[in-house]
């Protein structure tokens, strides 16, 4: 049983995403791309000012609650069914991903997602076991915030959301469509849901420790890499221009013009 490491690459909803930035911020420091504070004003970060109050907020709800669970998940919980329970929420991802692929027009992404699926379901034991990774078959993870930048809609500005984590306008307003596109909404059992949405919050936070704990060691400005790092994977999640992110002026704030965006 092994983690699928394209998941890692995706976006997801907003936690699924936080995983990747760790991921690749720590693939930054490692190759010493990290480099002392820029205090100068970045363009896509109009709203620096409230962005780095919700950043303050949100870490220190993760120091005071989600890290120390999410330790203690890692460190009783054996690696294999650690491994078992990404494999079971990447595999749902899928679902949501073919619908996007779809709506995009990406009949091979919209393919790989639906066969992913029914290849992990059946012979996967509900996706515990990702055995269409196995097989070579390619994960492509996509959701509505591509789907609205395929569809030409920019990205508006950075935005940094309560609890939530990193974000853009754009996705933020993907964000109702992705939660109704999350196959366990359709979990009738409240209980049994929310715990799902704990499971995998603590999941994907333990797939992070190690990130989090290089970033804490390092003495640079923690918000502006973390804004710096996600606004590129974004970019680089999409093809073409679909998770562009584009450039502002000194009136920055509103949408440019789509055909500015290039």
């Amino acid at each position: 049983m092994t983690t699928n490491h394209h998941d890692m690459a995706a976006r997801g909803r907003p936690w699924q995403r936080a995983a990747m930035l760790g991921t690749l911020a720590t693939a930054a420091l490692l190759a010493g791309c990290a480099t002392t504070a820029d205090t100068a004003r970045n363009p896509l970060d109009p709203y620096e000012s409230f962005n780095r109050s919700m950043y303050a907020f949100n870490d220190g709800v993760d120091r005071a609650l989600l890290k120390p669970v999410a330790t203690v998940y890692r460190d009783v919980t054996p690696s294999v069914a650690r491994d078992g329970v990404t494999n079971f929420f990447s595999n749902l991802g899928d679902i949501w991903s073919f619908v996007n692929n779809a709506l995009q027009g990406r009949a091979e992404g919209a393919y790989n997602s639906v066969v992913r699926f029914s290849v992990n379901t059946v012979f996967g034991i509900g996706g515990l076991f990702d055995i269409a990774s196995e097989a070579g078959i390619a994960r492509h993870k996509q959701d509505f915030g591509q789907t609205l930048g395929r569809w030409g809609v920019p990205t508006g500005p950075y935005l940094v959301l309560p609890l939530l984590g990193p974000s853009t306008v754009r996705d933020t307003a993907a964000l109702p469509v992705d939660w109704l596109g999350n196959p366990i909404t359709a979990v009738n059992d409240i209980p049994v849901r929310n715990s799902l949405y704990a499971l995998r919050l603590v999941d994907t936070r333990a797939r992070l420790l190690n990130a989090s704990d290089t970033l804490d060691s390092v003495a640079i400005d923690r918000y502006s890499l973390t804004r710096d790092v996600y606004l590129n994977l974004r970019r680089g999640n999409s093809s073409g221009d679909d998770g562009r992110i584009e450039d502002y002026d000194d009136d920055a704030g509103k949408l440019p013009p789509e055909d500015s965006a290039k």
